[in-house]
């Protein structure tokens, strides 16, 4: 009888002999052994031939305060480093910037391109499987403080340092370039902004100046009108005047020739007329009377009617009109007038805008502001090339790959045991109960195999 054949069956008791299970699975460890190692081969196979997939990290934490202390002494645009943090961490998360950065380096993503896909699908795929980005957990009491960690999964092949170093510079840069953006949109606007106040205190000095020049021209205007007036009323009366004393030198020729009177003379003198043939006396007359003007004699009067009728101005008899004349000629042109038409800085007299102009240059020096260098965040960790790959476990992948061949191993033989077992049995028949223990502990067998 051969060593794969069962010894006769006699009667069995009703519990399960497993003694002479093992002794039946000794016996066919062959077949166990032969299991074991054809799944440890195949597992073998499998984790050699697999593409081994690597796994690199970077982390990010806020940068130094004097790193963005020129930007925020510039009074326009603030940024704290927990924001800039937050702010690279958005952009290392944003779909536009992980897209910009794949189509800017598609050498890079070769192994990752495949037929019949677009540059975008190839993209999903390398977004949605590769990077991942990390937080900090705010609810976990051990946590040290704000930072931002990226990782990338590559298979063999691809430079998944260069990738992951490259995106997060990328993605700085990117930043970067919007806060410049930013900050010149800011100044350009707040520089406008000073501009139209310059301009708006500009057109109130103008408008200041003009009102300024037609007060004064409507003053001057008013003068020499007022002047001119009076000029012409001065000479009126002056006119009536002299009328009036032609008047009455008229009516005192007419009594000096009727009391004979062509010679000046007195009242004392006409009386001693009346009696000639009297000694001439010497007579002194004090008379707080005005004598009438006839007593001037025909002649003197006459004179004087005929040069007051040749007459043609009587203005030098009037000292006011030669100071209307003055007056008149300083009112030809204002000087005030003329200085301020002639004014060529005119920005020179605004006022109230010389904190504008204060803040025209600090903006200027602002928008100068060199912020290509500007460090956003800090490196705390750079991606390094890494020591061995995450996928596959090579050695656990053959020794769970064992385990199962020897699980399958000792199945096979149990059940050819049992198989053999129950031919022996309907050859000699055994009581009831045996079989169904034995089909139990084969059960339980299978159950332990598992």
């Amino acid at each position: 009888m051969s060593s794969n054949t069962p010894a006769p069956v006699g009667p069995l008791p009703n519990e399960v002999d497993l003694f002479a299970l093992f002794q039946a699975v000794w016996q066919q460890k062959i077949i166990v052994i032969a299991t074991t190692l054809l799944c440890a081969l195949i597992a073998m196979g499998y984790a050699f031939l697999v593409t081994p997939e690597y796994q690199v990290g970077t982390l990010l934490r806020p940068a130094a305060i004097n790193e963005l202390d020129a930007l925020n002494r510039s009074g326009v645009y603030t940024l704290p480093p927990s924001e800039a943090l937050l702010k690279v961490g958005s952009a290392l998360e944003s779909y536009d910037t992980r897209l910009g950065f794949f189509k800017s380096h598609q050498a890079l993503f070769n192994q990752f391109k495949q037929p019949g896909r677009t540059l975008e699908q190839s993209f999903e795929e390398f977004d949605r499987s590769s990077l991942k980005l990390k937080l900090p957990d705010s609810q976990k009491p051990g946590s040290l403080g704000a930072f931002i960690g990226l990782e990338l999964n590559y298979p063999q092949g691809v430079d998944g340092v260069q990738i992951l170093n490259g995106f997060v510079n990328y993605a700085i840069a990117a930043e970067r370039e919007q806060i410049a953006a930013d900050l010149k949109v800011i100044v350009t606007n707040r520089l406008a902004e000073l501009k139209g106040k310059l301009d708006a205190a500009r057109a109130s000095y103008e408008t200041d100046k003009d009102v300024r020049i037609a007060t004064l021209l409507e003053a001057d205007n008013l003068k020499r009108a007022q002047l001119q007036d009076e000029v012409k009323a001065l000479r009126q009366q002056l006119k009536t005047g002299r009328q009036d004393r032609m008047a009455q030198l008229d009516e005192a020729i007419g009594i000096a020739r009727a009391l004979g009177i062509s010679k000046p003379t007195t009242p004392s003198n006409l009386g001693d007329t009346a009696h000639p043939g009297e000694t001439s006396v010497m007579r002194t007359e004090i008379n707080n009377q005005q004598i009438p003007l006839y007593f001037m004699g025909v002649e003197a009067l006459g004179a004087e009617r005929a040069v007051l009728q040749q007459r043609k101005t009587d203005d030098f008899t009037a000292e006011r009109i030669a100071e209307i004349a003055r007056e008149l000629q300083l009112l030809q042109s204002n000087r005030e007038v003329e200085v301020l038409k002639q004014r060529q800085n005119e920005d020179l007299f605004l006022s109230g805008v010389e904190p504008l102009r204060a803040e025209i240059v600090r903006l200027g020096g602002v928008a100068n502001l060199d912020i290509s260098n500007l460090k956003l965040v800090s490196v705390d960790r750079e991606a390094v090339e890494p020591l061995g790959p995450i996928k596959p476990k090579r050695v656990l992948i053959v020794l769970f790959a064992g385990v199962l061949g020897a699980l399958a191993g000792i199945l096979i033989v149990l059940l050819k045991h049992f198989v053999v077992l129950r031919r022996a049995q309907s050859s000699n028949p055994v009581p009831a109960g045996v079989l169904t223990g034995l089909a139990s502990s084969a059960k339980v067998l299978q159950k332990d195999s598992r």
